[in-house]
């Protein structure tokens, strides 16, 4: 049952990366072949960044990255120490990397709606519930980490002031 869960929450994933750009791109065509490599390492690196993500909710979450079979356990670590929303910026990251690699502009245009529509959606319906979820334990996070550009150095929550006493 629990692996039946996971496999689920891959819809959205899927959905995004695979059945939108095929719905949207009538004519896939590679590029030439330094623009190919260009998509494909862009690609590999969004990959990487959603498969850890993954894990980690998996892990440490305890749960799953669709909305509706959420995480139980907040997940400030690692990728999550440089930026609030990684597995989103892996999913953008595949998306523009598709983009290059099949030179489309309809995939370029989905990549800028993904960004918008999951800005308005963290920040009027997800960060809201994580605020209630979560307490001061997620005020904190969000004060030390940013929503979408990464930090330099990731944060830890014994790197707050209140906690280092």
């Amino acid at each position: 049952m629990k692996m039946l869960r996971h496999l689920f929450s891959f819809i959205l994933p899927l959905t995004v990366l695979v059945i939108v750009p095929i719905f949207i791109e009538d004519d896939f065509h590679l590029s030439g072949l330094w623009s190919a490599i260009t998509g494909i390492i862009i690609m590999c690196a969004g990959m990487l960044i959603i498969i850890k993500t993954i894990h980690m909710f998996i892990r440490i979450g305890r749960g799953t990255l669709a909305p509706w079979d959420p995480t139980r356990n907040l997940i400030t670590g690692s990728l999550y120490g440089y930026v609030r929303n990684p597995m989103i910026l892996g999913v953008l990251t595949v998306l523009i990397g598709e983009s290059i690699l099949f030179t489309s502009l309809s995939i370029a245009v989905w990549s800028i709606l993904f960004f918008i529509i999951n800005t308005v959606y963290f920040i009027f319906s997800e960060e809201p519930g994580l605020e209630k979820k979560f307490g001061k334990e997620y005020y904190e996070y969000k004060k030390n980490v940013p929503l979408w550009v990464p930090r330099i150095k990731p944060w830890r929550p014994e790197d707050t002031p209140s906690n280092k006493f």
